[in-house]
């Protein structure tokens, strides 16, 4: 039986892991009143050199702390020397790239971005700085995760949170249309943050630096980092990319576009993470693993919220958007509204995505994610270097569904053999192709002269796909059955 504690724990883990994406919705409106499209496109791209740093100066023991507490948590010295030395250990990593960056740091960003604006001096620094102190943070959060200790967890999560949303909004009040306000007060943010998790951290556990027992542990994180980066690449590099090739206002408009649909991700991160521990429980006491009609219900429901999730955001965002701009005189951010619908594609292929990456988690199979993720990224940057030259932000999104599709395809072959997956292909991967032929053929031929019509024409078919596919449960009308 689930208990109470497990459930208000989940909830507790889903909301707070989810800040992060929804601090990006909150601080839209002050993004758009007081910085340009092209002001925008270079704080993401500061932001996504942060998280890199971030990657690097954790060195994955947000990953190996889950492993090694466990493993030395019935002898408590040697828990509290690897939990100090591991933040020991990420502080000294942080130390060396940031001196390495100091020295090297300039050149490299005139090395990526030649034609562009974007100098290492004085915002890569500060966002060098920012990215060891979220290291930090992030070793903590995961830490706490393990250690179940769900309350100080919301509390680091809304601390983190609600600083760097008020020093931000602070920060583009008094620097308004500059880089200063928002990278400056994200640092401040992580920061005090950062500087808390250290005093907590060294004040529980003592001050050690044991590298022979950080050494004995790094087998596990070294593959792991590997992944990390390549995730990172996968999700993140297309900002750089795009400022390679395109003027730095196209990489706003597309920044701002996927910002305003990262609200889809942020119901679909609390949705699963709402169920995933559950399924994980469901496949450890099997003997055979397999997907079940159990298991197989959850991600069809995920599907289901996803269609409608699209749909609505589709219709509602360019309404919403064009009240927000005009409201505000940002008349500059009007060509985001015609990318929502090709964008909001991409989440049509996230069901399938969760789906096959499920079994790897399950099974601790690990190791072959690196190779994995080095022929989707491989497949996706190709990808990106070919077409966004000839169809700039078109070309962008076109790529990031090849890079979708290549992912599902690889991990499904490389588990099949280990992991028998039996669904309703019908609710899985149908009807959400199906959706995304449509948008993407409706919206060539009549989204830009009839939108409103056309979007609600989206709402109506979900609607009627999904009557369809769960006709037979409807007849039930049981809850239980719905998601069949």
């Amino acid at each position: 039986m689930i208990s109470k504690r497990f459930i208000k724990n989940s909830f507790i883990y889903t909301v707070a892991g989810s800040l992060n994406l929804a601090s990006a919705v909150i601080l839209l409106p002050f993004y758009v009143n007081y910085l340009t499209p092209a002001t925008l496109g270079v704080l993401s791209i500061y932001t996504t050199f942060a998280l890199l740093v971030q990657i690097f100066v954790t060195y994955s023991f947000d990953t190996a702390v889950y492993t090694y507490y466990h493993e030395f948590k019935n002898d408590q010295p040697t828990v509290n020397r690897y939990i100090s030395s591991s933040f020991s250990f990420v502080l000294v990593v942080g130390l060396i790239m940031g001196l390495l960056l100091a020295l090297s740091g300039g050149y490299i960003f005139q090395l990526v971005f030649p034609e562009q604006n974007i100098s290492f001096y004085p915002y890569g620094i500060l966002s060098l700085l920012s990215g060891i102190f979220q290291a930090v943070v992030k070793v903590n959060s995961s830490f706490l995760q393990t250690q179940e200790k769900a309350t100080s967890f919301l509390g680091q999560n809304l601390f983190s949170f609600s600083l760097t949303a008020l020093l931000t909004v602070v920060g583009l009040h008094w620097f308004p249309d500059s880089l200063l306000g928002p990278i400056g007060g994200k640092l401040a943010a992580m920061a005090a943050t950062g500087l808390w998790v250290l005093i907590s951290v060294y004040g529980s556990n003592g001050f050690f630096f044991d590298f022979a027992l950080i050494r004995s542990t790094l087998g596990f994180n070294h593959p792991a980092l590997l992944y990390q980066v390549m995730q990172w690449f996968n999700g993140f590099y297309d900002r750089m990319l795009m400022a390679f090739f395109m003027p730095l206002n196209q990489v706003g408009i597309y920044d701002f576009a996927a910002k305003c649909l990262s609200v889809i991700e942020f119901a679909l991160s609390g949705f699963y993470n709402s169920f995933y521990p559950k399924v994980l429980g469901m496949i450890a006491l099997q003997k055979d693993k397999k997907s079940t009609i159990e298991i197989n219900r959850y991600y069809n429901g995920l599907t289901a919220v996803t269609l409608m999730m699209v749909t609505v955001c589709i219709f509602f965002f360019p309404i919403i958007l064009q009240v927000l701009i005009t409201y505000l005189g940002k008349s500059k951010y009007l060509g985001a509204m015609e990318w929502i619908p090709y964008l909001a594609i991409t989440y049509l292929l996230r069901s399938m995505r969760f789906y096959v990456v499920m079994p790897y988690a399950a099974l601790k199979y690990q190791k072959p994610l690196p190779l994995y993720y080095l022929l989707i990224v491989a497949a996706k940057i190709s990808s990106m270097v070919v077409l966004i030259p000839r169809y700039g932000i078109m070309g962008l999104i076109i790529a990031t569904w090849i890079g979708n599709i290549v992912e599902i395809i690889t991990l499904y072959l490389g588990i099949k053999n280990k992991f028998t997956m039996q669904f309703n292909a019908v609710k899985l991967v149908v009807i959400p192709l199906a959706m995304t032929a449509a948008i993407l053929s409706l919206e060539l031929i009549l989204g830009t002269t009839h939108p409103l019509s056309v979007h609600g024409f989206y709402l109506l078919l979900a609607a009627g796909m999904l009557g369809w596919a769960y006709r037979a449960e409807l007849k039930k009308m049981k809850l239980n059955e719905v998601i069949k």
